[in-house]
């Protein structure tokens, strides 16, 4: 477990950019590269991680415009609604959220663009898609922070 504990620490301060990453993080954790591929693996098959990948600056790739997207879905229809919004290349976040007087929405999804038309666009496709009409586009005004969680500090 201890070893575990290191291994995630070293990983999420980010991916050494050298020829054998693995093998650097490996070095830092006394384990070997094929350690640290395998243990990687091993939780994104028992589900402990998702996915493993590079975290992109979406501004500075271009996608200035950031629209968090709030939907209300009847209960019955969350399931197949979520399904089919994470088919949409642009939405990077779907999460069901609990109702509140006066904000019925129960469904949030992130939809990055090149443009607010293109959010829109994008919006109204997953409407159609499943239905669903009654939603809100909030638009990012200012990015404060964007980094990854840290589990263990």
């Amino acid at each position: 477990m201890e070893l575990d504990i290191r291994l995630i620490k070293m990983l999420q301060e980010g991916i050494p950019v050298t020829e054998r990453p693995f093998e650097e993080i490996a070095r830092r954790v006394t384990l070997s590269e094929e350690d640290v591929i395998r243990r990687i693996n091993e939780w994104k098959a028992n589900g402990t991680i998702r996915r493993f990948g590079a975290m992109i600056r979406h501004r500075l790739a271009g996608y200035s415009a950031n629209a968090m997207v709030v939907w209300n879905v009847p209960e019955e229809q969350i399931e197949g609604f979520g399904t089919k919004a994470i088919e949409f290349p642009a939405v990077s976040h779907c999460y069901q959220r609990p109702q509140f007087p006066g904000f019925p929405y129960n469904i949030y999804t992130m939809i990055h663009g090149k443009s607010r038309e293109e959010c829109e666009f994008v919006a109204r496709s997953i409407s159609e898609a499943t239905g669903v009409v009654e939603y809100k586009i909030l638009y990012t005004n200012a990015e404060y922070k964007k980094t990854s969680p840290v589990y263990f500090g």
